[in-house]
């Protein structure tokens, strides 16, 4: 069994996420990196009830991705944080014979972060989640990209208008907060919020082998280069 590690806030480098005192329950969409499983980790230590949701597209790396996840849920239960809620949105019939379905041609470490782009990839991760809050009222929904991300539905105005629209569709109004873009973090900054927390039972590796980071995608690089400047040991498992 892994060693429990409820939630606790060693360096409070932001007091604006989580707030003190919120009223009501929260969902966070959770994918299995550090980014997400830090956010949930920190909504645990002050929301009432926390809801992690995890969306299925039949990426090539969600078999290990799931299995990390569930470790770390383990290794952080407390009350707050209830059953993990899994939804599927497969793409097969969309992407076709793409890279993140079939593990050839992944994205290498030398890659630029435009290279591991996704096609709509937070309409499919968004879509299920924001309808899931309205059916089980819950009026928001939490989710970890970036200051740094580059991608045009990763912007303020997406996820604002997104919501929206799936607002109107069932006449509803959950809302979809993204507290480390909006505090202009990147991944020194966030990694060093989970001190403290398991972050060996996180994954963000497009290409696992053998159930560990692979060590040559662009993910992997991204992960060793955001230890390193958080000053931060990395605890993650590399083949190579």
């Amino acid at each position: 069994m892994p060693q429990n590690h409820a939630p606790t806030n060693p360096i409070p480098l932001h007091s604006s996420w989580p707030p003190s005192a919120p009223i009501g329950p929260i969902a966070v969409l959770v994918s299995g990196g550090a980014d997400s499983a830090i956010l949930l980790a920190e909504a645990a230590r002050t929301y009432p009830a926390v809801y992690p949701l995890y969306v299925r597209v039949g990426s090539v790396w969600e078999t290990v991705e799931y299995e990390f996840l569930l470790e770390f849920l383990a290794a952080i239960a407390c009350p707050a944080l209830k059953a993990l809620t899994v939804l599927s949105q497969p793409v097969g019939d969309l992407y076709g014979p793409h890279w993140s379905l079939t593990g050839r041609d992944v994205p290498a470490a030398d890659t630029p972060d435009e290279a591991v782009f996704l096609p709509g990839r937070n309409v499919l991760l968004l879509a299920k989640p924001l309808l899931w809050c309205h059916l089980n009222g819950i009026a928001e929904v939490a989710t970890a990209p970036l200051a740094s991300n580059p991608f045009p539905d990763a912007t303020p105005e997406f996820y604002h208008g997104f919501a929206a629209e799936v607002g109107r569709a069932v006449g509803g109004n959950v809302r979809v907060l993204t507290p480390y873009a909006d505090m202009g973090l990147h991944k020194d900054e966030v990694l060093r919020r989970g001190v403290g927390l398991p972050l060996q039972f996180t994954f963000s590796c497009l290409r696992p082998t053998g159930g560990r980071h692979c060590g040559r995608c662009n993910k992997c690089a991204e992960r060793r280069a955001g230890f390193s400047a958080a000053g931060m040991a990395d605890p993650t498992r590399y083949a190579v």
